[in-house]
C-alpha cells in the first residue's frame, strides 16, 4: 500500500509542472512565411520555395503568389527546417529554422542570387 501512495503523491506533484510546461493554447506548431525577391529586390511570382524537415527529410513545396509571398503552416516546433527558393535557374541561399528558436511566427525573406 505504501509504494502506491508514494507513486500517487509523486504524480500529483508533477501535474502542475506539466501544466505550466505547455501554455494554454500552445499547439507546438509554428508558421514560416516570407517573400521571395530577385537581386533587384522585386518580388518574384511563381518561385518554388522548398521547406525540408531536417529530422524526417520530408520536403514541402510552395509556389509564390503574385506578390512573391509564401507561407507554411503547422510546422512542429521540435524539428529543424531548411528553406530555400528556386526560380528559372536562380536560387536563394538556404536558411535554417532551429528547434531552439521559440518564435511561433517566423518571417524568412529569400533573395535569389544572379544566374
Amino acid at each position: 500500500m505504501k509504494p502506491i501512495l508514494i507513486l500517487l503523491t509523486g504524480i500529483l506533484l508533477l501535474l502542475p509542472a506539466a501544466a505550466t510546461a505547455q501554455k494554454k493554447g500552445d499547439t507546438g506548431t509554428r508558421t514560416v512565411q516570407g517573400v521571395v525577391t530577385d537581386p533587384g529586390d522585386t518580388p518574384v511570382a511563381n518561385a518554388v520555395v522548398k521547406l525540408e524537415n531536417m529530422k524526417t527529410q520530408a520536403i514541402r513545396s510552395y509556389i509564390t503568389k503574385e506578390d512573391g509571398s509564401y507561407k507554411f503552416f503547422e510546422l512542429s516546433t521540435e524539428n529543424d527546417y531548411k528553406v530555400h527558393a528556386d526560380f528559372q535557374g536562380a536560387s536563394s541561399p538556404s536558411k535554417t529554422i532551429s528547434s531552439f528558436d521559440s518564435r511561433r511566427d517566423v518571417v524568412l525573406n529569400l533573395k535569389l542570387n544572379k544566374k
